[in-house]
């Protein structure tokens, strides 16, 4: 824990990041309250994710003052538009909530517990998660900072490719970065944290409280936030799926804020209500889209009940038959929009693994991907779900559960093409994806559960219901959380194999991905490779992170290799450039690279390459080994020196 009190400076540079600009131009916009902090980190994110294309298109580098100049930029337009479009109307929530410490109370336990469980799995902060998405995503990281761009449309060229990949994550850990001088695990893992235990808890008590109206439910939703290991833990565990991690901490405040949009409506002035409106949409759907457009349908689906729900109950004055249009209009535009988002991915990727009636029951016991059943959390969940089907205003919520389970449904047992591979596309059908939705609808269902049973139980008890329900959610959820933290193993399931991961991703031992050896070799490259060399190796051993942790060129810089005649000559004979001239050739289409690295001949896994050519090149013709650690070493390749 001494470690993580050391790192506790970057954490706060990142804190600043996502909610100092963000809480700067929503005050100027006239918001206050928990809207305010809630919304923060999107408008931070999407500024951020902005700043990085604008920067980029004009070719100004990627710095702390280009990124500070830019967002203090986004402040002053935000207060002149907050001049221009007057406040939103107060939406303060339920006016009977006389104990206004609740909420900040449940937001401080909800940080603490999220806190607490991201950090006992990671263990060490510098630790770096031994998976192969994690390999792209730390590479990319060094790539911004050595080429001074952080722009969506360019990070992708760290692995030589085009186009648009979304940056929001990787713009805030590089800016962290360039601020602190802090190592690149270090900036991501303090990251990590800040999106489970701080914006995750914000979201989820905004969104309850747009629900249900009350600051004592939201607060014991804040508790509740990190109960479920399908999100935050899962997507720190699987892939490791940073960017989606953080669109789905976003995903709440996202929904929240169409959500009260009814409610900071100004009567007599409809113009300046509508550009507000709008405003804060765009702000959540660019902070979404550029954190990680999988979010977009969920949060699309979300809207739509909610918006069918407010329309056909709505006492406003419109006639059933234009109701009637503006919620086809309003399914239209998901369906279109989905489909478009499902086209622009690779399909499906990933089978279904559970019988239909199992998938009900992981639902049901919220143990998707068979994570063990969340049994407290469920029979709150039930208790919630009960309650909303009877209440006509909160009865679209109860639909919300429904159609995320549905999803879940249908990734882990259905094998349809047309569902794997254009419904479920958007999340190339992994069931890690999916799942980590579950959590949006279940715990505000489990805090209100909860809230209604202790309701029950004070009135049983001839208590004041009001003393009594005020503070026993909050100490119950807290106690609860206090033992799902310090009881509950968190083992990463591996869906497919059905087996679960016996420790955590993050460790560095001698038999891990990246190995002890192997990262110790690959931070000192820079002590032994002349500036500007390219080395190779096999990404399917640890060197796949070489280029993060030394700044050299180290290729591949992802976790799978180039589909090529030439690669593939190399990973079966390189080690026979002395005598096999087409090899020298073969190692041309990649730069002409004059140094490699021996970690072995790789594995046989999901994502996993052996490459035999690429190891024993002692004795060797055409080799000269420069350094070693262990059993892993770095050769100098003399054959086809120029």
């Amino acid at each position: 824990m001494g470690e993580w009190v050391a790192a506790l400076p970057v954490s706060i540079v990142i804190l600043l990041l996502l909610f100092v600009p963000g809480v700067a131009a929503l005050r100027g916009a006239g918001v206050r309250g928990l809207a305010l902090f809630a919304f923060a980190p999107l408008l931070s994110v999407a500024g951020i994710a902005v700043a990085a294309l604008a920067l980029g298109a004009a070719r100004i580098p990627w710095s702390p003052v280009s990124l500070g100049a830019f967002l203090l930029l986004l402040v002053v337009l935000a207060w002149i538009l907050g001049r221009v479009l007057g406040r939103p109307a107060d939406d303060a929530g339920s006016r009977t909530e006389t104990r206004r410490w609740l909420l900040p109370l449940g937001l401080g336990l909800g940080v603490l517990f999220g806190a607490w469980r991201l950090i006992a799995y990671i263990q060490d902060p510098v630790g770096i998660s031994q998976t192969n998405d994690a390999v792209f995503h730390m590479n990319a990281i060094r790539y911004i900072l050595d080429s001074g761009n952080a722009s969506s449309l360019h990070i992708s060229g760290v692995i030589g490719g085009e186009g648009f990949y979304p940056g929001a994550w990787h713009a805030v850990v590089s800016a962290a970065v360039a601020v602190t001088g802090a190592p690149i695990p270090l900036a991501a893992n303090s990251f990590t944290v800040v999106i489970g235990a701080v914006i995750w808890p914000l979201g989820l008590a905004w969104l309850t409280r747009a629900l249900t109206g009350s600051a004592r439910i939201a607060g014991i939703a804040a508790v509740l936030s990190g109960a479920l290991q399908l999100y935050p833990l899962l997507m720190f565990q699987w892939g490791v799926l940073f960017p989606n991690a953080l669109s789905v901490a976003l995903l709440p405040a996202a929904v929240a804020v169409v959500m009260v949009l009814p409610l900071w409506h100004r009567p007599g002035d409809a113009l300046r209500s509508w550009v507000r409106g709008v405003l804060f949409v765009g702000i959540a759907l660019a902070a979404l889209a550029l954190a990680q457009p999988a979010a977009l349908p969920v949060w699309g689906l979300v809207c739509v009940i909610w918006f069918t729900d407010r329309l056909l109950r709505a006492r406003i004055g419109l006639r059933l038959a234009t109701r009637i249009a503006l919620i086809v209009i309003g399914w239209v535009a998901v369906g279109v929009a989905w489909l478009l988002l499902a086209g622009g991915t690779g399909g499906s990727h990933w089978p279904p693994f559970r019988s239909k009636f199992e998938a009900i029951a992981d639902v049901l016991l919220n143990s998707q991907l068979r994570v063990a059943p969340a049994w407290g959390i469920t029979l709150l969940m039930l208790v919630g779900i009960f309650f909303v089907v009877r209440a006509p205003a909160l009865r679209w919520f109860g639909v919300v559960w429904l159609a995320l389970s549905v999803l879940y449904g249908l990734v882990s047992s259905v094998g349809m093409p047309l569902v794997r591979d254009v419904l479920l596309a958007p999340w190339y059908a992994d069931p890690y994806r999916v799942a980590a939705f579950a959590p949006l609808a279940v715990i505000p269902l489990a805090a209100l559960g909860l809230d209604l049973l202790v309701g029950w139980a004070a009135r049983a008890r001839r208590h004041d219901e009001g003393p009594v329900r005020s503070v026993a959610g909050i100490a119950v959820a807290a106690v609860g959380m206090l033992l799902i933290v310090c009881l509950r193993p968190v083992p990463m399931p591996a869906f497919l194999e059905g087996t679960y991961d016996a420790e955590s991703r993050y460790i560095t031992a001698d038999d891990t991905y990246l190995n002890v050896d192997e990262r110790s070799l690959l931070e000192a490259l820079p002590e032994y490779v002349e500036p500007g060399s390219r080395v190779i190796a096999n990404p399917s051993s640890g060197a796949g992170f070489g280029y993060m942790l030394s700044g050299v060129d180290v290729f591949p810089r992802t976790w799978s290799p180039p589909r090529s005649a030439a690669w593939a000559t190399i990973a079966s004979s390189l080690r026979d450039v002395g005598t096999d001239a087409e090899v020298c050739a073969a190692l041309d289409a990649y730069g002409h690279p004059e140094y490699v690295l021996d970690f072995g001949p790789g594995e046989r896994a999901p994502g996993r390459f052996r490459m035999p050519g690429m190891t024993d090149f002692s004795g060797k013709p055409g080799f000269e080994q420069v350094a070693e650690r262990g059993d892993v070493s770095l050769w100098r390749i003399t054959a086809c020196a120029r």
